[in-house]
């Protein structure tokens, strides 16, 4: 893998020279920025999407991407994954089952997503939503949708709160660089368990759902995103199977509404001592 206009899997952040100004002096100084670069998703030879991410945790992004766009229904069906380093970007290209590649040509569309934007490139309404694809996600076959909403796993409110405050500690890249947005998955007694960053909130949550899906079931616990609660993050944590996804920010009117018909508890406006409960206030226990 080579080296190729500063662009470098793995590489969050990079340092640039910069001039600072502060009342009134200058002063020269390096910077450190976050990066994003093109990342390109090939299946079995054929381009599907470009995103605009932080080339960082690009395995976890690859198979997370693919569960949450319904390109596989589980992680058995991808076989390999090669990270490719091209003078514009990085290729990520993936070796799946036959039958997820023949269903992915019958729906291929040209996707290219940008920075804060989650569904770029659907070519009708039922695709930007997804929706009836819910249901069919692996990770829901094994209860009805019914008995999805009616399951109850509760969180302490207390423990939302230390979730809160051990999430700030965690973000290493926001640390550094200030621009970016960190997805946990967080266990029953607050404790951030493990945590994926990018430039894009979206993508963020794609790497936590690649990661979370290479590891054994999970505890009970909840997924934190310290970016607003809008409607694409709502879907992803619906069709990975979780039921509560609290936010530091605010959700957006659509999102509490798909959060509500598909059994989601969803959590915003998260700060220290407060939080507003939208939907399924049951599973939180004061």
């Amino acid at each position: 893998m080579t080296k190729a206009n500063y662009i470098v899997a793995d590489a969050g952040f990079s340092e640039v020279s910069v001039t600072r100004w502060r009342d009134g002096v200058i002063t020269e100084a390096k910077d450190k920025i976050a990066e994003e670069t093109p990342i390109s998703l090939i299946y079995n030879g054929i381009s599907h999407a470009v995103m605009l991410a932080t080339p960082q945790d690009l395995e976890d992004f690859a198979l997370g991407f693919s569960l949450s766009e319904g390109i596989l229904q589980d992680k058995s069906e991808l076989y390999d994954i090669e990270i490719v380093v091209q003078e514009q970007g990085i290729e990520l290209r993936l070796d799946v089952a036959t039958e997820c590649f023949v269903k992915l040509k019958e729906k291929r569309r040209n996707l290219v997503g940008r920075t804060g934007c989650g569904l770029c490139g659907a070519e009708s309404l039922e695709q930007a939503l997804r929706l009836p694809n819910i249901g069919e996600s692996a990770a829901l076959q094994a209860n009805t949708l019914e008995a999805h909403r009616a399951s109850v796993s509760t969180i302490k409110a207390s423990n939302i709160q230390a979730a809160f405050r051990d999430i700030q500690t965690k973000q290493r890249l926001q640390q550094v660089t200030g621009a970016t947005h960190a997805c946990a998955w967080v266990n029953a007694d607050g404790e951030v368990q493990l945590l994926r960053e990018d430039v894009g909130r979206h993508n963020a949550m794609d790497k936590l759902m690649g990661a979370l899906a290479k590891q054994p079931a999970h505890e009970n616990g909840f997924v934190l995103t310290s970016s607003r609660a809008s409607v694409e993050m709502v879907q992803k944590v619906a069709v990975a199977g979780y039921q509560i996804l609290a936010a530091i920010s605010a959700p957006t009117g659509l999102a509490v509404r798909i959060a509500e018909t598909y059994g989601v508890t969803l959590v915003g406006f998260l700060r220290e001592n407060k939080f507003v409960i939208y939907t399924h206030a049951e599973r939180i226990e004061t």
